[in-house]
Order: C-alpha cells, then sequence, then structure tokens
C-alpha cells in the first residue's frame, strides 16, 4: 500500500504511521522498518526519521512465513531431560526452528514430537521453549524450555550472562596469542546483509570471547581453540576468530574455501558445554555435549586435554 504524508507537524515516521494504520501495532510497524518493509520515497525508512509534506510511504506487509510448527518423528540426541527442560546434543545441519525456507525438519519439529507437544508457548508459534539458537551448521549443547516460567527465567539467565557456554572450534592459521580476549562491537555487515561484522563502538552490540589455543597442526596450518562465550552475539565466535585472522575451517559465510587447506566437511563449530542454573530447583547444572568425530585428527595431534 501507499500512503502520502500531508501532516506539516514532521512526527516520527513509526508514530504517524500508527496514527495512520490503527489495525498495526507500533511494535508490528517497527518490525516492519527494521526488515526493509516500509520505503519513504523510495529508500529504505528509520523509525526515527520524519515524516514530511509529500512523502511517499510504500509499505509491504509480507505474508506469514507459516503456521504453527507441527511435530515431527525426527531422532534427538537427549543429553538431559526432566518435566521443565530438555537439553540436546543438536546436530549439525539441522534448523533450530521453522523460518523462510524450513518450515520442516527443524529442531522444533523434532521437539514437538519427542516432548508430545509441552514446550513452553512462551517462545511463540514457530519458536515454543526456544531460549536461544544455535546456526544451522553449529552442532552441539541447546536448551529448550518447557514451561513458561522455565522459559523466563532461562531467558533472564542468558540476558544477565550468569550461564556458561563453552565451544570447540577449528581455525585456519594461529592467533597471535595462545590465549586471549576478543573485546568489540558487532553488528550487521555494512554491504553484505546477510554476515555480521565488527563495528565501531557506538554501533552494534558489544561482544566478547576469550579463547585458547589447545594445539595447531602445522602440515595444514590449523589450529584446536577453546573458546568461552561471554555474550550471544549472531556469529560472533565466527565473526571474532575473522577479525583475528583465523576464519572457521568451512565456514561458508567467513571463510574462503578456496585459501584452507582442509576441508572437513561441516562448519569446524561445536556447542561443546553449557551450565545454568535450574529454575525450579536452583542445582547449577551443567553439560557437554559429545565431541563430534570430525575432531578427532586436532585431538589426536594435539593431545588436547578435555
Amino acid at each position: 500500500m501507499k500512503i502520502t504524508v500531508h501532516d506539516t507537524t514532521k512526527p516520527r515516521l513509526d508514530k504517524y504511521l500508527c496514527a495512520e494504520l490503527p489495525d498495526l501495532t507500533r511494535a508490528r510497524i517497527q518490525t516492519l522498518l527494521k526488515s526493509g518493509n516500509i520505503l519513504v520515497n523510495g529508500a529504505t525508512a528509520k523509525p526515527k526519521n520524519a515524516a514530511l509534506s509529500g512523502d511517499i510511504i510504500t509499505i509491504h506487509i509480507p505474508e506469514p512465513i507459516s503456521q504453527h510448527a507441527q511435530p515431527e518423528d525426527i531422532p534427538l540426541e537427549v543429553l538431559h531431560e526432566d518435566d521443565h527442560l530438555i537439553v540436546i546434543n543438536k546436530n549439525s545441519g539441522i534448523v533450530v526452528h521453522p523460518a523462510a525456507g524450513n518450515h520442516t525438519g527443524t529442531l522444533v519439529n523434532a521437539l514437538l514430537h519427542h516432548c508430545k507437544g509441552k514446550l513452553a508457548p512462551e517462545g511463540g508459534a514457530e519458536r515454543p521453549g526456544i531460549v536461544h539458537r544455535l546456526d544451522k551448521d553449529t552442532s552441539g549443547c541447546i536448551i529448550i524450555a518447557k514451561t513458561d516460567i522455565t522459559h523466563k527465567a532461562l531467558v533472564a539467565q542468558f540476558a544477565e550472562r550468569s550461564t556458561k557456554k563453552q565451544y570447540l572450534t577449528v581455525v585456519q592459521g594461529s592467533p597471535n596469542k595462545s590465549q586471549d580476549r576478543i573485546f568489540t562491537h558487532i553488528g550487521r555487515h555494512p554491504v553484505n546483509r546477510m554476515k555480521m561484522a565488527v563495528v565501531n563502538p557506538g554501533s552494534g552490540k558489544s561482544a566478547i570471547t576469550d579463547y585458547h589455543v589447545l594445539g595447531t597442526l602445522h602440515h595444514n596450518d590449523t589450529s584446536l581453540i577453546l573458546c568461552d562465550l561471554h555474550t550471544g552475539r549472531t556469529h560472533q565466535i565466527r565473526v571474532h576468530m575473522l577479525h583475528i585472522g583465523t576464519p572457521i575451517l568451512a565456514d561458508p559465510i567467513y571463510a574462503n574455501a578456496n585459501k584452507q587447506k582442509c576441508h572437513p566437511g561441516r562448519l569446524m563449530l561445536h556447542a561443546y558445554k553449557l551450565s545454568i542454573t535450574h529454575p525450579i530447583t536452583q542445582e547449577r547444572l551443567h553439560f557437554s555435549a559429545p565431541i563430534p568425530p570430525e575432531y578427532q585428527p586436532w585431538l589426536e595431534t594435539t593431545g588436547a586435554n578435555l
């Protein structure tokens, strides 16, 4: 739809649209703005832009991606389960929840079958129970809430950084330091919107990763690294490893496969360990996901003690 602005008071664009489109909430309008579905004079608009008299506003409201996720009988490797939560060792290659292009075959579809639909509605129709996420090609520990009380408590723990997350990765090359803390800001890549990037302070969000090099294979110039994640930004470890000049092996977004000597057949990033406080019992729980077989050459050669 298109709207021509006749208001001369120069209101904020999102507030103007709320008044003009009473069927849409302000949150919905801001979502449409952030996703690029609202244009002003043919250019992508921002919520804080002023609506100027004579502007032509084009609004595109996408069709819903899909309906409620449906149960599917997909095998799961369960690391822990009780009446309140479940912890899964996610395989590389499986998407966490339905989205455009992946309406079925996701972890949520499998969980709805395994848990007989008992997942926290708080996560949303397509993300029931989802507290945090792993990229499609990342394997390892992921925790899912079965009740809304558990969901809210776990989301708070991740937000407050009281959880502990450790990842194993294999990178091309070796960092200059055997161990260090990477502290940057991460935001959307200024050119390729499918990527994240290190951005200047004041934009993006702060991201902190501690890393420890467990060993290096000199014949193919690759290193096994243990990362402690203190924040949970999108693609954080992948961006940070690229930032220090050691992209993760087989990373389809941040690495150049032609420049890597080793091709393991999967993104070499594994959510190895996860610690949380149980929302109901208050017990501190520690989970470990078995290290995938693709890591064995580095474990055997470096003698890493994990």
